[in-house]
Parts: C-alpha cells; sequence; structure tokens
C-alpha cells in the first residue's frame, strides 16, 4: 500500500507492523528461530559486514521482531524502534547507549520506581549520576543542569501522580546545554502522544501497557530519530541481549492493531470515573489531566490528545481507607501493571514504588494513601457502580 507514514492514526495501527515477503500472509508470521540460512559464504560476510539485506541471527534481528519495531517507529514519528524484552530493558538500554563514566542525568522524581532505582543503586556503580527533580517544574529543570549533564529523563504523565511535563521547553533547555530529551510515553502511547515531534530525542515504553494492550506480553521499546543514534543503540542492545522475541513481537503487533480504539474508550471511560471520584464525599483529591483542577490542565490539553486510562486519587482516611477499597471492589482487580483492557486497582507506596524507599516517595508525592486505577474498556456505568459499593464500605 501508499506509504503507510502518510495515513491516520487508525490506519496506521492496522498497516504498518505488517511486512509481507511473497507469501500472501495479511500479518507478519511468528519467525520462531534462532539463526537463519546464508545463501553462501560470501551471503554471510556480507551480512556480518553489514552490507548485505538479510537476516543472521534473532538476537540482532529477526523478521517479526522488525515487523513490530517498524510499526511503533511509524506511529511515534520516529527513525527506527529497538524492541526490548521488558520496559526496563529498555530503559537499561537508552542509559548504557547514551551515558558514559562522569555523565549526570536529570531525572523526574516521579517516574517508575525501578527506573529510579535503577538509577541510583545500579548505574552509579558505573559513575553515573543523577538528580532528580520535578519536572513540571521548569525552574527545577534549569536549576538541576550541570556541565556533565548528558541526558534529560522524564515521564509524563507521570507515574503515579499524573503530574505533567512541558516536553517542548525541556527539550529546548537540554539541548540548550549539550543534553538529550528521553521521554518515557508508556502512559499515553502514541496515539495520545508523540514526544519526538515535541523536540524529544528518545522515546521508551513498556508495550507490557497500552501498545500491547492485553495483558499476556512483557515488553518495551525504543524509537530513536535518526540512523546514527539507531547504529549507536542497535550495537548496544545487542551486546547486553535484552531483547524482545518474536512471540511477544507478534502479540505486541497484533494489540497494535487496536490500538486506537483501545485508547479512545479507555479516556472515555476514564474521564467519566474521575468526574465521578472528583465528587465523592469520601475523595480527598483525584489526580487526573483533564480535570480543571489539575495544575498542569491547559499543558495537558495543549501536548496531549487525551487523557489517557489512569487515575490516581487519594481517600479521607489515607492508607486504611484505600485499603479497604482496594480488598472491597469486585470488578477492579487488585493487580499491578496498567493498560490492559480490564481495569486494575493497586497501591504505588507498597507495590510498584516500593523500591524508592519512604524518602523518594514523599519527596516524589506518592503518599502512602495514594491510590492507582488503571482504567479498562468495559461497561464505565458498571465500573462506577463497583467503586461505589467499595467506597460505602470506606470509613473516614
Amino acid at each position: 500500500m501508499e506509504d503507510v507514514h502518510m495515513r491516520h492514526l487508525e490506519t496506521q495501527c492496522v498497516h504498518a507492523s505488517v511486512i509481507e515477503e511473497g507469501t500472501g500472509a495479511v500479518v507478519t508470521p511468528i519467525y520462531q528461530v534462532s539463526t537463519f540460512k546464508f545463501k553462501d559464504v560470501d551471503h554471510g560476510a556480507s551480512l556480518f559486514a553489514g552490507k548485505g539485506k538479510g537476516y543472521i541471527y534473532t538476537r540482532l534481528a529477526n523478521p517479526t521482531v522488525e515487523a513490530c519495531e517498524n510499526a511503533v517507529a511509524v506511529l511515534e514519528g520516529g527513525y527506527k524502534g529497538l524492541g526490548c524484552a521488558s520496559g526496563m530493558a529498555a530503559i537499561h538500554t537508552t542509559f548504557s547507549a547514551m551515558l558514559k563514566a562522569g555523565d549526570h542525568v536529570v531525572c523526574g522524581e516521579t517516574v517508575y520506581g525501578p527506573t529510579a532505582t535503577l538509577l541510583s543503586s545500579i548505574m552509579s556503580n558505573f559513575g553515573i549520576s543523577a538528580t532528580f527533580v520535578d519536572t513540571s517544574n521548569i525552574d527545577e529543570v534549569k536549576e538541576a543542569i550541570k556541565p556533565e549533564t548528558k541526558m534529560i529523563y522524564l515521564e509524563t504523565p507521570a507515574n503515579p501522580t499524573l503530574s505533567v511535563s512541558d516536553i517542548s521547553a525541556i527539550a529546548d533547555i537540554a539541548h540548550e546545554n549539550g543534553a538529550k530529551l528521553v521521554v518515557d510515553n508508556t502512559f499515553m502511547s502514541p496515539a495520545l502522544q508523540k514526544p519526538l515531534e515535541l523536540g524529544a530525542d528518545v522515546v521508551v515504553h513498556s508495550m507490557t501497557k497500552f501498545l500491547n494492550g492485553h495483558a499476556d506480553v512483557v515488553a518495551g521499546m525504543i524509537v530513536v530519530k535518526n540512523e546514527e543514534d539507531y547504529k549507536v543503540f542497535r550495537k548496544a542492545l545487542n551486546q547486553l541481549g535484552g531483547v524482545i522475541d518474536p512471540f511477544n513481537s507478534f502479540l505486541v503487533s497484533r494489540g497494535i492493531k487496536t490500538l486506537a480504539l483501545r485508547m479512545q474508550r479507555h479516556c472515555d471511560n476514564a474521564i467519566k470515573i474521575a468526574e465521578f471520584l472528583k465528587n465523592h464525599l469520601k475523595v480527598e483529591e483525584v489526580y487526573f489531566p483533564w480535570l480543571p483542577e489539575h495544575p498542569q490542565y491547559e499543558l495537558a490539553r495543549k501536548q496531549m490528545k487525551g487523557p489517557g486510562g489512569v487515575i490516581s486519587f487519594e481517600l479521607k482516611g489515607g492508607l486504611e481507607a484505600g485499603k479497604t477499597l482496594m480488598n472491597s471492589v469486585k470488578l477492579h482487580t487488585l493487580a499491578v501493571s496498567l493498560g490492559g483492557v480490564e481495569s486494575l486497582i493497586q497501591h504505588p507506596a507498597s507495590m510498584t514504588h516500593a523500591s524508592m524507599g519512604a524518602e523518594a516517595r514523599k519527596k516524589a508525592k506518592i503518599t502512602d494513601g495514594l491510590v492507582r486505577i488503571s482504567v479498562g474498556i468495559e461497561n464505565v456505568d458498571e465500573l462506577i457502580e463497583d467503586l461505589d459499593q467499595a467506597l460505602v464500605k470506606v470509613e473516614v
């Protein structure tokens, strides 16, 4: 078909992951192989030299994996994708490809717990330092820059407080100081936000979440802007070995085909649930970018096409009230992760962000009473009824 890059999002989601190799298959098959046959010795030599076209070994490249990589790159408006075994493998590869001993990172203080832990307790072993700041505050970002700063890393909206950072403004700060901006776009997906178009240099995803959308895959993705960066990242990923496998690539490509439809339903449901929670007498505060009360409401409306499907909120009564709520829901599932078709509810301080430690959580405004919901695509009235019956049991 005509260049899929020129098509609308809905069409890109359906067609971007297809690599047809003369068989007539309407979806890319699962090439569940470890190694590939060469035509002759010269052909093998040319592939190892990077001059020929073809495949060598699945850790290096695979048709099913490449189809998934190409699809996400098209959706993000990037040059090329690099499929990884998990979101954390994508983040580790990004740090390893872009940083060396003596380099400094400015990182959002509110990010996925293991990301902060990776920087502070593992990358620091290799001479890489990090300063954690509120990236929704531009002045804090500016003040944290050092001569040795090579990267600004952020999530927007942030996990789990849903604070929103100005990608364009922070990209300018990074570039003015000789650094690059990396954005974790997991919460939005390219259906709702395109960081590369806003000035970011690299985008990372946990494809476990919205891109796959069915809670049956663990996978990650890196998308870069140009061929030069791609070569650097590909070398790092191939050497580290944290690559995605063909079967999970196939499942993600299948999930992407319905991404646009799913994200619309996630957003529609989340908006109604956020309004319900905001008006409930037992709810202290709701953190959701599409509510006018959100501190970055105008920015969210400017750089995002929708609010996404994640809501965080504080109950009156704190942690004990939250535990009662989470133990009382019947339709929502008490589980970590997000972005699947089913609605999940969890407690960040004791679960997804426990590894950060109490002091770091306090600085990041991740309170003990914070509850996070990943809103699924079920009937929204039934989801609200479930929350309502659980809230009745909460004592405040």
